[in-house]
């Protein structure tokens, strides 16, 4: 069945460049933070029929670890237009086509290449407590095999070693690829501010827009209201709302630890209240 699958995606991917040229681009972009819900705002979206959602698969991964491929083959995994054409004339407004790759917000030049190859496209982009984040990312990197280091403080630890370095290799490389630098960087994935502060003049303080993802997960209605309002999306009632891809969190973190991380963050969560437009929840 998997050669079977693995075929049928070659097949597609086959067609899908042949045709490139008659897809949409995306109007908008699920940027990161990565665990912090993008996957369940993803596919709380595709179920908008305005919404278009990549053919294949939820994150292409193009501005990142692909841009060697070149945009005919990223415009390959959206839809057609003349698909978009018929819903844009059948619901009265035009259809917009998206995708999601959390890695496009921390790597140090995927902001750049946006910018350069889809002038106007919109960012969303969730944050959550970077304490819960990082104890979250590291579960799930240990889960797929991209950490060898059980225990959570320790991989803390490696951090700094682990990622000296990547930043200057990934802009001195432009195609470069550093596994530490997407893989194991639980610290520094956190200070989202530094992260937003890069993108924003590049693409615009109005055409980002924050969403404290605790936020999200409570109310879910209101932040997809804030989401069809700042895409300029008629509303056409509310999709099911499912948490997707959470992992439990280790039992605990030692409260010395705890509050060391409090600590290390608290200078880049003050600076997210004017993305969010008030304080973080998880500061309160």
């Amino acid at each position: 069945m998997g050669t079977v699958k693995q075929s049928v995606l070659s097949l597609s991917r086959a067609t899908g460049r042949f045709t490139s040229g008659a897809r949409v681009l995306p109007s908008f972009l699920i940027t990161g933070a990565q665990r912090c819900g993008t996957t369940s705002l993803y596919r709380a979206l595709a179920q908008h029929p305005l919404l278009l959602k990549p053919v294949l698969h939820k994150g292409v991964h193009y501005f990142d670890v692909a841009y060697w491929r070149g945009m005919s083959w990223y415009q390959a995994h959206f839809p057609l237009r003349m698909g978009a054409a018929l819903l844009a004339h059948r619901f009265g407004a035009r259809a917009q086509a998206y995708e999601s790759s959390p890695y496009y917000l921390f790597h140090p030049l995927a902001g750049e290449r946006i910018a350069a190859d889809l002038p106007g496209v919109k960012l969303i982009v969730l944050v959550r407590d970077p304490v819960e984040r990082a104890c979250s990312a590291h579960a799930h990197e240990l889960a797929r095999g991209f950490e060898t280091e059980s225990h959570f403080e320790h991989a803390l630890e490696l951090e700094a070693r682990r990622l000296a370095g990547a930043e200057e290799l990934l802009r001195e490389t432009p195609y470069a690829l550093h596994h530490s630098h997407r893989h194991h960087a639980y610290l520094a994935r956190g200070r989202y501010a530094d992260q937003l502060d890069r993108v924003e003049p590049l693409i615009g303080r109005e055409r980002i827009l924050v969403l404290d993802s605790h936020r999200f997960f409570a109310e879910p209605e209101v932040a997809y209201d804030r989401v069809l309002e700042f895409l300029g999306v008629p509303h056409l009632g509310y999709p099911v709302f499912e948490r997707h891809n959470g992992r439990p969190l280790p039992r605990t973190v030692p409260p010395v630890l705890g509050q060391a991380l409090r600590d290390h963050f608290e200078p880049y969560d003050a600076r997210l209240s004017r993305w969010l437009d008030g304080e973080p929840s998880w500061r309160r």
